[in-house]
């Protein structure tokens, strides 16, 4: 059911084949009624309907009846008007694509970027501004209005499940990649195509449950968030610690703090997290050991190789 749901969202976004599948499902709904009212066949009906809706009309075949009648001038006052929008979008995309390509507009973007978005939903819409500050060059691929992104993004119109477009953006060119489609399912495709085309490129993908989050895990995305679960266990921890979501922005949203993440000096290998903690020159939150982080809480885990710390440091030198 997910697929067809996800199929049916696709086929809205791209006007000319909605337009297109809705003409051809009046036609053939038309032909089927056709053929009821004047007992005839169904192939008859449908070459009847089909020399109405194109404007031909041999006369060959016609209505004796009154529903008959009444049944043509439902499939000409609906059918013919869709076709005509079919062919005037179809007309307009082709004129619009060559006029681009005759002012330089049409971009190949063989160049890579720093980061590169794949799908457009609320939550990009929020970030965007705070992504535009971290980021030198951001690549967005997505159908959406361009009046809608900052000035600073580089759209790449297209549907960003689609891995002709995905392989157009240029992936394995790309720094980074981030993943947001507006359902778990584009996730999902987005993700796929973008690891068969650039299966070293960093990615982390936003999903809206944790299931779809270990899956594209063991599709090889280093780094998801569940939204969802986000949101619900800040939620649920406001309403146990009131200052809790206080505390999660004044680290993640403050101009005053850089939350940052390096990989461990070679010195640091071999040391208590709490001795490293007591040494550390800025405020170290946590140890990413095999993508887990560790608070040091609960056990006091020794620096390996290969592990990363997160921590705090001011943007500013205090006055």
């Amino acid at each position: 059911m997910t697929i067809f749901i996800v199929l049916w969202q696709k086929i809205r976004r791209h006007q000319i084949l909605f337009l297109f599948i809705l003409a051809l499902l009046t036609l053939f709904i038309g032909a089927g009624l056709f053929a009821s009212a004047e007992h005839t066949t169904f192939f008859t009906a449908l070459y009847w309907a089909v020399t109405t809706a194109t404007t031909v009309g041999y006369g060959d075949v016609i209505p004796h009846n009154t529903a008959g009648r009444l049944i043509a001038m439902g499939v000409m006052l609906t059918t013919i008007p869709l076709m005509g929008a079919v062919f005037a979008a179809w007309a307009a995309g082709l004129a619009s694509l060559h006029i681009r390509r005759l002012l330089g507009l049409e971009h190949n973007w063989t160049h890579g970027h720093d980061l590169v978005i794949y799908g457009y939903s609320p939550t990009v819409a929020n970030l965007l501004p705070d992504l535009v500050q971290a980021h030198r060059t951001i690549l967005l691929v997505a159908d959406v209005d361009s009046s809608l992104i900052p000035q600073e993004v580089q759209l790449m119109a297209g549907d960003a499940t689609n891995t002709h477009v995905v392989e157009k953006s240029a992936p394995h060119k790309a720094k980074k990649a981030l993943i947001a489609g507006n359902t778990d399912g584009e996730v999902l495709l987005t993700a796929i195509a973008l690891r068969h085309l650039a299966p070293a490129l960093p990615i982390m993908a936003m999903t809206q449950s944790t299931k779809v989050a270990q899956a594209l895990k063991d599709l090889g995305v280093e780094y998801t968030v569940a939204t969802d679960n986000l949101m619900g266990q800040t939620i649920a921890k406001s309403l146990e610690t009131p200052h809790a979501a206080d505390l999660l922005l004044s680290i993640l949203g403050s101009d005053r703090y850089r939350l940052s993440e390096d990989p461990v000096a070679d010195n640091w290998v071999g040391l208590p997290l709490s001795q490293l903690r007591r040494e550390f020159s800025g405020i170290l939150l946590g140890l990413v050991h095999n993508s887990e982080v560790i608070l040091g809480v609960e056990r006091d885990p020794v620096v390996a190789s290969g592990d990363h710390v997160l921590y705090l440091t001011p943007t500013t030198k205090p006055s």
